[in-house]
Parts: C-alpha cells; sequence; structure tokens
C-alpha cells in the first residue's frame, strides 16, 4: 500500500489534560475480531494493520482500544501495528473486563486486578507509560472508589499519565472525583443514543473533562452501508445480530435515519457515516469521537467527518426525526 501524505486535522485540547488530540480517533473494538461475547465476527490482522497505519498516514494522532477487545488481541494488533513509529500516536486502553480460558466475560475493579491489567496492557501494547487508562464499565459498582484509587496510584508511580472513566453516571463520576480529579469520559452518543447529551454531556463540559464519544456511527447502522440483507448475513459471532437496534422496526427506523443522513451529506459532499459522526462533534462538550474502523478504506471513509459543518436547519431535520 502506497504511503499518502498526512492531512492536517483539527484537533482540540482534550480536557484538562494537555493534550491536543485530532477531532477523530480510531477505534479498535472491531479489530480484535470474534469469539467472545462482544466480538464483531472474523477479522484477519493485515487489513487492520493497515486500517491502523491509513489512519496515522492520515492524521489521526490517537488510538482507542482496551484488553478485552478480542480478549487481548486488539492491543496486540496495535503494539505491532504502531512499534516503532514516529510521531507515535497517543493510545488510551481500559481497565474492568477480564476474561477466563474459555473468553467468558466478568467484571472486576479491584486494586490488584487494575494493576495487573495495566500491566499487561503495557506489555501487549508495548508501551512503558499508558497515554490514558480508562474505567471501562462502573461494575461492580460498590467497588468504583477502590478502583480509581488504584488508577490513582498509577498514574502517581508514573505508569500512566492520565486517567478516566467510561460510561459513568454523572454520581458515579463525582464519587470518582471525590478521591483524584476525573480527566477525560467515554460515553456512548449518536443519534440513535443521544441520551448522555441531557445530564451527562453538560456534567462533563462543566468540569472541564475531556470527552471521547464512541459509536457516533451507532456501530455502523449510519454509516449508509448497512442493509437489513447485510444484518443477516453478519457472522454468528458478531455482536449486534443481537442487539434489537438491527431488528425489526428499530433497523427499518435506522436504515431510513441514514437515508436522511445521506442526503444532508450531498450539501457537505460527505457521506452519511461523516454527518453522524459530524452531528456528535456539534455538542460543545465533545472533544472528538472514536471511529471504529476494520479496513484502509474504511478510514478513507470517514476523514472528512471533521470538517463537516451542519447548519441549525440540517440538525434540526435530525433531531426531529421520528
Amino acid at each position: 500500500m502506497a504511503p499518502i501524505s498526512p492531512r492536517k486535522l483539527e484537533t482540540r485540547k482534550f480536557g484538562k489534560t494537555g493534550l491536543e488530540i485530532t477531532r477523530i480517533g480510531l477505534g479498535t473494538w472491531a479489530i480484535g475480531g470474534g469469539g467472545w461475547a462482544f466480538g464483531w465476527g472474523p477479522q484477519a490482522d493485515k487489513p487492520s494493520v493497515e486500517a491502523i497505519h491509513r489512519s496515522l498516514e492520515s492524521g489521526i494522532n490517537w488510538i482507542d482500544t482496551a484488553p478485552v477487545y478480542g480478549t487481548g488481541h486488539a492491543e496486540e494488533v496495535v503494539g505491532g501495528a504502531i512499534a516503532g513509529r514516529s510521531p507515535a500516536p497517543y493510545v488510551f486502553t481500559k481497565v474492568s473486563l477480564l476474561w477466563d480460558s474459555r473468553r467468558r466475560v466478568r467484571s472486576s475493579l479491584k486494586a490488584e486486578s487494575i494493576r495487573q491489567e495495566a500491566d499487561a496492557s503495557r506489555r501487549r501494547l508495548g508501551l512503558d507509560v499508558l497515554d490514558l487508562l480508562q474505567v471501562h464499565w462502573p461494575n461492580p459498582e460498590e467497588d468504583i472508589e477502590e478502583g480509581w484509587r488504584a488508577l490513582a496510584g498509577l498514574k502517581d508511580e508514573g505508569k500512566v499519565r492520565h486517567i478516566g472513566v467510561s460510561n459513568f453516571s454523572v454520581e458515579q463520576m463525582e464519587r470518582a472525583a471525590a478521591i483524584a480529579p476525573v480527566e477525560t469520559l467515554q460515553p456512548p452518543y449518536s443519534l440513535v443514543h443521544p441520551e448522555v447529551q441531557d445530564e451527562i454531556l453538560p456534567y462533563a463540559k462543566q468540569h472541564g473533562i475531556g470527552v471521547i464519544v464512541y459509536s457516533p456511527m451507532a456501530s455502523g447502522l449510519l454509516g449508509g452501508t448497512m442493509t437489513a440483507e447485510r444484518v443477516q448475513a453478519m457472522a454468528p459471532d458478531d455482536w449486534r445480530r443481537k442487539d434489537p437496534e438491527f431488528k425489526g422496526a428499530r433497523l427499518q427506523r435506522n436504515l431510513a435515519l441514514a437515508a436522511l443522513l445521506a442526503e444532508i451529506g450531498k450539501e457537505h459532499h460527505a457521506s452519511a457515516g461523516e454527518v453522524a459522526i459530524a452531528w456528535t462533534l456539534r455538542n460543545p462538550a465533545v472533544t472528538a469521537a472514536i471511529v471504529g474502523a476494520r479496513s484502509a478504506p474504511q478510514v478513507d471513509g470517514f476523514l472528512h467527518a471533521s470538517e463537516v459543518r451542519l447548519t441549525q436547519t440540517e440538525v434540526d431535520r435530525l433531531v426531529s426525526f421520528p
């Protein structure tokens, strides 16, 4: 694959971390492959590495991953793909989800478990220090304080530069903030699931918390290429086959919304997916969006999103969609 010239992508200050990140980051959930409860079906490593390289060559300066994605595999792929690259991208990963020999996943926020997870992530990624370590899910909820103290300790020790949370409520963030500042937040946010814009995003903005939203295209529903036939053809171990948003009347509604996104995109020379991503980026609380890709062409298909500026009329059409 021939190298391409990096484009100048818009950046934003990532809360109070001091990092300047591009408004789009590469998500690696899908490249972990299948064989576990929330896998996306089979995925070869070669196109995954090509997607990572294309994103970096295109100017994206950060990657979001997690140990549980492919039960360690996504981090291994990322580590191999970024080894020796200069400049190195920021790498953000997570803790709190563990798996057994049968790849069954469970939650833990125990301090010793978190320390072991962080060390394992550093080995898989080939990094001495993690740029950002996030609590993946606030479960078990009674252990939030213990888990957050462990993350704060890792930061104090220099193993982690910044610490954040994912999928936390306002009340859960306040519990963590009583121990150590919450620097970043990673919530789901899309036209299909806009709920966090009511309380969680305003809270983050008020407290200077950097926000990177995930699934801005609703796991592919709003990308403009999803069809009922494609859903039926998904691999048996693709978690989306079980998601209510990919079934029946809700699927038809979401595909109609994607068609509206494609219509609006024509005015911006943008795809439906790029408009869906741009809709999340217009929220003043949102620093950047995590966009997953399983191949280099998929990366090419969303790079324009941060340049799309939706009019108020277009936003109104989207938010009023039945």
